[in-house]
């Protein structure tokens, strides 16, 4: 998992989270990203959790006809 730099990262939709660690899952092994939101939300509150798979944080979307990255890494 070491291709996943822990850090700051800003969601397409324009969100920002920080990495704060990797897992597996129990029963799969399939590697997780560990983050968390670095906003408020009305519906989780300050500084939720949150776990993705690592592929699918580390995938790039088609937005306007432009490919970028689902979580683009920010800094440290």
């Amino acid at each position: 998992m070491s291709d996943l730099k822990l850090g700051k990262y800003k969601h397409y939709k324009g969100n920002f989270y920080e990495v704060i660690g990797c897992a597996r899952h129990s029963e799969t092994l399939e590697e997780l990203v560990v983050y968390k939101a670095l906003y408020i939300s009305n519906d989780f509150g300050k500084d939720a959790l949150w776990v993705r798979p690592k592929a699918m944080f580390m995938e790039s979307i088609e937005l306007k006809g432009v490919m970028v990255p689902r979580f683009e890494y920010i800094r440290q």
